[in-house]
């Protein structure tokens, strides 16, 4: 077993300070994470790499019943926090930013519209995502481990304990479903 594998098994079974000897051991996997997060986020967003990866070890650490079965199951779950964080903070955004409409005057006035869309995208995807796991949870779990975790199909189907051509069959599924879903918004006119 590796050292990160040891130390997880040791923080599952509840032994106390166990997350700070693992946390500089898979920092940098979480911020390359991180990264692939936030590429899809707007230039200007006001959360760093380096604060996503701290806000979803804090989340991590705060919840009382981590349930993963290796690293890889483990770093999903990271995944998955920094999705939600990333929604919270894009529906925060979208909460203040609502109100009356002014007419785009500026170039500046443009780009903030274009911000705009990018997060009301980010909050469709993540209803959509969420009404996914209504008809299939596993599909919902390898759209968020394939496009969010940036998982290999090996790595989804060991978490999932299912063959990797099952979830290469659930990821095209998946794909479609959300193209079916999303594609009605943002056709363009």
């Amino acid at each position: 077993m590796s050292e990160v594998t040891q130390l997880l098994v040791r923080l599952k079974e509840g032994e106390k300070g166990v997350f700070d000897k693992l946390y500089p051991l898979i920092y940098k996997r979480l911020h390359s994470m991180a990264h692939a997060h936030m590429a899809r986020q707007n230039p200007d967003h006001t959360l760093s790499k380096t604060e996503l990866v701290h806000e979803a070890y804090l989340k991590m650490i705060d919840q009382t019943q981590i349930d993963f079965n290796d690293k890889s199951h483990f770093l999903a779950i990271a995944s998955h926090c920094m999705r939600q964080i990333l929604i919270d903070h894009a529906r925060k955004k979208q909460a203040g930013k609502r109100g009356g409409k002014e007419k785009d005057v500026t170039y500046i006035d443009g780009i903030l519209n274009e911000q705009k869309q990018k997060t009301e995208e980010l909050i469709d995807i993540d209803a959509a995502l969420n009404d996914l796991k209504t008809l299939n949870e596993r599909l919902s779990k390898v759209v968020e481990m394939r496009f969010f975790g940036e998982m290999t199909i090996a790595q989804i189907a060991d978490v999932l304990e299912i063959s990797e051509s099952t979830v290469k069959r659930d990821w095209m599924k998946a794909r479609g479903w959300l193209y079916n879903k999303l594609k009605p918004r943002y056709e363009i006119e």
